[in-house]
């Protein structure tokens, strides 16, 4: 669905700190952009390939893309979704951001208002990843009792 209110609020942070450095995904939205570079759509492994060389990554609240984010150690700043401007069926974004509000690395601007100060602090902090590409050995050793201590009393 259209998520013109992302796509503007950071073409307008890109004209006003004349950034010409930023490349956007932005999907089916009605507002084309000015002063940022972008493509409707990218493939999976180019967007992959231009978030590793990206210094920040801009988002909506999605699971997919917040946990991308912080595999391959790129902060991200995230806008919710909003249902009551037809941007999404529900609200679920407004929950996944109070849940991802607090990790380190993950920047959450409630609405294009506080987008560009969200952004410019994002911009300026340091960043390490916070997960693997793989689930951890304890986790899997966990899964695995759980599965065995299952078969086992059937």
């Amino acid at each position: 669905m259209p998520f013109d209110r992302l796509v503007r609020a950071v073409d307008d942070w890109a004209r006003q700190t004349r950034r010409d450095d930023v490349l956007a995904q932005i999907g089916p939205t009605d507002w084309t952009p000015s002063h940022i570079r972008w493509e409707r759509f990218v493939d999976p492994h180019r967007f992959l390939d231009h978030c590793r060389s990206a210094d920040a990554i801009v988002a909506h609240a999605g699971t997919g893309s917040i946990l991308t984010a912080m595999q391959i150690g790129k902060p991200i700043l995230v806008m919710p979704r909003r249902a009551a401007l037809r941007e999404t069926r529900n609200d679920h974004q407004v929950a996944t951001i109070e849940r991802f509000r607090t990790m380190p690395g993950v920047e959450v601007a409630a609405d294009e208002r506080e987008l560009p100060e969200k952004l410019e602090k994002m911009t300026r902090a340091g960043y390490e990843p916070l997960i693997g590409r793989y689930a951890s050995g304890q986790l899997i050793e966990a899964i695995e009792r759980f599965i065995h201590g299952n078969l086992v009393q059937k």
